[in-house]
């Protein structure tokens, strides 16, 4: 299942825009939402790739017709954030406010055979080990309970490997999980403990380990050019970056519904290309003719992933590398608005 060509190429200069050209589905994602039915439930969609992923489902349930449009696309998370919710809601899509750690909040969700889990926690690791590993592992073997039998994908991370030599291919599917920190570490245990659910009840799931989605407001191409524009050193410790416009990386983890098997199937998510994160910021820096300053001795590795996998079975992403920066570019150039989240991709200890 190939996705096609993205239809235009020209940066996206406003936040309505910018939403459209992320929850815009793909012929792929439309194929797989119609071999099933039932409603889709994502878990853990108040974050900042879950509300594109449920108006993708959303949209392309709709555009399928018939039995397929009355499907419910459901979006559970505690919605901190009212505006979400409602501009969620705007869109068609269900909304159920729930702590997913309470389990009587867990168990009275709606059932669904069509599960995204999306919960986690990185940043606060430091502060909190415990908490993290409490939502990274102990919830997601309560939420495999829940829904046993329902089709699965969720969301892991490609810090679950080790560092690979750079530039280079990175870390396949079967290297082994052998990463820094707690937070790395507790998505190791999320993996297990979804695959030791999983088997027991013969439930079928997908693990998305995925490296850097950038929407424009948010990712390390954006981190990157942020300090640009500021006139910040760049630090360059980690010189090599995989990242991904996260439409595309919305639409291959929606296809991996069609995918979820016992044993589980495992796919990274990211560009197939490790660029320098030098390269990054001077392109960035051609734009808006500045000269970006850097910082630190670049290392001999990074945390890299191979998506030979993915690009067999989806293609390559829709909008490559290049034409990325240059939207990232774009959007800071016209004074548009970021999540001031920054991704700390230079951390090299596992320490977040």
């Amino acid at each position: 299942m190939t996705a096609p060509a993205a239809d235009d190429s020209a940066p996206p200069l406003t936040v309505e825009d910018l939403e459209e050209r992320l929850s815009r589905p793909t012929a792929g994602v439309r194929a797989v939402l119609g071999r099933y039915g039932g409603d889709v439930l994502v878990l853990g969609a108040g974050g900042k790739m879950g509300p594109s992923l449920a108006r993708m489902t959303r949209r392309a349930l709709d555009e399928l017709g018939g039995v397929h449009a009355a499907r419910r696309v459901v979006a559970v998370s505690r919605f901190g954030d009212g505006a979400t919710r409602a501009a969620l809601e705007a869109a068609g899509v269900v909304t159920v406010a729930a702590d997913l750690a309470d389990p009587r909040a867990l168990a009275a969700l709606p059932d669904a055979p069509s599960v995204i889990y999306m919960a986690g926690q990185k940043f606060g690791t430091s502060d909190a080990p415990s908490r993290t590993w409490g939502i990274n592992t102990f919830l997601p073997g309560l939420v495999a309970e829940r829904y046993a039998g329902s089709r699965l994908v969720a969301f892991s991370t490609g810090n679950v490997y080790p560092n690979t030599p750079a530039p280079g291919r990175g870390a396949a599917e079967d290297h082994a999980l052998t990463p820094l920190g707690e937070y790395a570490n507790s998505c190791v245990g999320r993996e297990r403990v979804l695959e030791y659910v999983c088997d027991r009840h013969r439930t079928p799931l997908a693990i998305v380990r995925l490296s850097y989605a950038v929407d424009l407001r948010y990712g390390v191409v954006v981190d990157v050019a942020r300090r640009v524009q500021r006139g910040e050193p760049v630090d360059v410790r980690n010189g090599w970056v995989n990242f991904i416009w996260q439409g595309d990386a919305t639409a291959q983890a929606l296809q991996c519904l069609a995918r979820a098997d016992v044993p589980a199937f495992v796919i990274n998510v990211t560009g197939p290309e490790a660029v320098p994160v030098t390269e990054i910021a001077r392109r960035v820096a051609r734009q808006w003719r500045r000269q970006p300053r850097f910082v630190g001795m670049t290392a001999p590795d990074a945390l890299l992933s191979d998506t030979t996998l993915a690009q067999r079975l989806f293609g390559p992403p829709t909008v490559p590398s290049g034409r990325l920066m240059d939207w990232v570019a774009a959007w800071l150039g016209a004074g548009n608005p970021t999540l001031e989240k920054p991704t700390k991709f230079e951390v090299r200890d596992g320490k977040f």
